[in-house]
C-alpha cells in the first residue's frame, strides 16, 4: 500500500512497510550466525545485476578491515551486487588477520553467488578491538539464499544497541517510469558522523550515472547523516553505500536530466528519515531534538550552531528534564566557534520566544515544561544576519546511556 506524500513541494509516495528490498530486483533478509547470543546477526542485500555505488566512509583515522575491503571492491567498476553485513563484532582495530577476515568474508560471499569478488561489499558493526570468528560467517554465508526476501531480517541483523529497526522507502515517477528508493539504516551509539552514520544503506531501481550518485551522496549526506549527534563520537566503522541497478528503465540520470533535482530531493527525504530515526534512538533517549538555525550569513554556520547546540551534553539533559533552560542553549552558540552578533540572536523552545534579539523574554515556565513533554523537541534559533539555514537532529541524553555504555562489552 502506498500513501501520497508532499515533501518539501514534491509529491512522494510512501510504501508501507517499505525496505531496503522495495526497489525492483533487490532482495535482503538475515539470519543467526552465532556472533550474537540469540539475535540475527548476519544481514545481506542482493541486486539481480550489479548496480552502480557510491559511498562515504568515517573520518575517523582507525577505519575497519571490512572498510578498506568495500572501498577497494567498488574503486575496481563502480558496481556493487552483493553487501554482506555482521553485528556484534567490529573488525576494528584487529591488524593484518582482521583485514584477512575482511577479505574472506567478502570471497567467501561473492564464491556462494557466483559473482566476482568485486561486486561484494563487507561491513561490521559491534565491539572494537576482537577477531571476528571467521568460521562462523562462514557457516551463516551457507545458510543464505538471496532468491527470497526476508522482510526485516536485515534490518534486524544489523542492529547492536539499537531499540527499533530503521527502514523506509519511497517511489516517484521519472521519464514516466515508477522509480522506488529503499533504505535501512543502524545507530544508536558512538554517533557524531562526519561523512558517514553508523551504517547506512540506501537502494534504487533508478539509472545514474556513476560520477553523479558519488556526488549526490556526498551532499546529501553532508545535510542528513552529518547533522545527527547522539553522543559526540564518531565510530570505526561509519559507512553509507547507495545501489543503483537501472531497472526502473529511465534515462540515465546526471545534472544535466530535466528531473534531477526530482530524484535528489527524494533521495534526501529518505536519507533525512533515516538519519532522524537514528537520532532518535540515541542510547537511552526519550526524545528527538530538531534544531534550526536561520539567519545566518553563511551556511556552514548554521550548520555548526545548530550543531553544537544538538550536541550539548547540558541542553540535553535539560530537555530530558524538561527545563526551559535557555541558558544552555545560547551558551552552546557563543562557544561554537562561529562569529556571529550576540545582541540580534533569537530563541524559540517549540513556539515559546525565550530570547530575543538577545535579552531574555517573560514566558510560562509551565507552558514551557509541558512542551518540553512531547517525543519531538523544536529549538529555532535565528541568528538576523543573512538567509541562509540549517537543521540539525540529536536525543536528550538519560541515565539510561550511561547504564547501557558502562556495561557494552559485558
Amino acid at each position: 500500500m502506498e500513501q501520497t506524500l508532499i515533501h518539501k513541494n514534491l509529491k512522494l509516495k510512501t510504501i508501507e512497510e517499505g525496505s531496503i528490498s522495495s526497489p525492483m530486483g533487490f532482495k535482503a533478509g538475515g539470519l543467526h550466525c552465532g556472533l550474537r547470543r540469540k539475535a540475527l546477526d548476519l544481514g545481506w542485500i542482493y541486486s539481480e545485476v550489479p548496480a552502480i555505488t557510491a559511498g562515504v566512509y568515517t573520518t575517523n583515522l582507525f577505519q575497519a578491515a571490512p572498510l578498506t575491503v568495500t572501498k577497494e571492491s567498488i574503486a575496481v567498476e563502480h558496481k556493487i551486487q552483493a553487501i554482506l553485513v555482521n553485528s556484534g563484532n567490529a573488525n576494528a582495530c584487529t591488524g593484518e588477520e582482521g583485514m584477512k577476515n575482511a577479505l574472506e568474508m567478502r570471497d567467501h560471499f561473492s564464491l556462494s553467488l557466483g559473482i566476482p569478488q568485486h561486486y561484494v561489499a563487507v561491513t561490521s558493526t559491534g565491539v572494537i578491538g576482537q577477531q571476528l570468528p571467521i568460521d562462523k560467517i562462514h557457516n551463516g554465508i551457507k545458510e543464505i539464499d538471496v532468491t527470497n526476501s526476508q522482510e526485516g531480517h536485515f534490518e534486524q541483523a544489523i542492529l547492536t544497541t539499537d531499540t527499533t529497526v530503521k527502514h523506509l522507502a519511497v517511489s516517484l515517477e521519472i521519464d514516466g517510469k515508477k522509480v522506488v528508493i529503499g533504505g535501512a539504516a543502524k545507530g544508536s551509539g558512538m554517533i557524531h558522523p562526519n561523512m558517514a552514520t553508523m551504517l547506512g544503506f540506501v537502494t534504487t531501481d533508478a539509472a545514474i550515472a556513476p560520477d553523479a550518485l558519488q556526488t549526490a551522496l556526498k551532499e546529501i549526506t553532508n545535510q542528513s547523516f552529518n547533522m545527527i549527534t547522539v553522543d559526540g563520537d564518531t565510530s570505526t566503522n561509519d559507512m553509507v553505500l547507495i545501489l543503483a541497478n537501472g531497472l526502473a528503465e529511465n534515462y540515465e540520470l546526471s545534472p544535466a536530466h530535466p528531473q534531477w533535482n526530482v530524484f535528489i530531493s527524494a533521495l534526501k527525504m529518505v536519507c533525512e528519515e533515516l538519519a532522524k530515526k537514528i537520532a532518535r534512538d540515541g542510547e537511552g533517549a526519550t526524545k528527538l531534538i530538531e534544531v534550526e538555525v536561520t539567519g545566518a550569513l553563511e551556511k556552514e554556520t548554521a550548520e555548526v550552531i545548530s550543531k553544537t547546540i544538538v550536541g550539548s551534553s547540558l541542553v540535553k539533559t535539560a530537555i530530558f528534564g524538561t527545563d526551559a533552560n535557555w541558558g544552555r542553549i545560547i551558551c552552546a552558540v557563543g562557544y561554537s566557534g562561529k562569529m556571529i552578533d550576540p545582541l540580534k540572536v533569537t530563541v524559540k523552545i517549540g513556539p515559546i520566544t525565550v530570547v530575543e534579539n538577545g535579552l531574555p523574554q517573560d514566558f510560562s515556565e509551565e507552558l514551557a515544561k509541558q512542551y518540553l513533554q512531547n517525543e519531538h523537541i523544536n529549538i529555532m534559533v535565528d541568528l538576523q544576519e543573512g538567509d541562509e539555514s540549517a537543521i540539525a537532529w540529536g536525543c536528550d541524553l538519560t541515565y539510561d546511556y550511561v547504564r547501557i555504555n558502562a556495561s557494552y562489552r559485558t
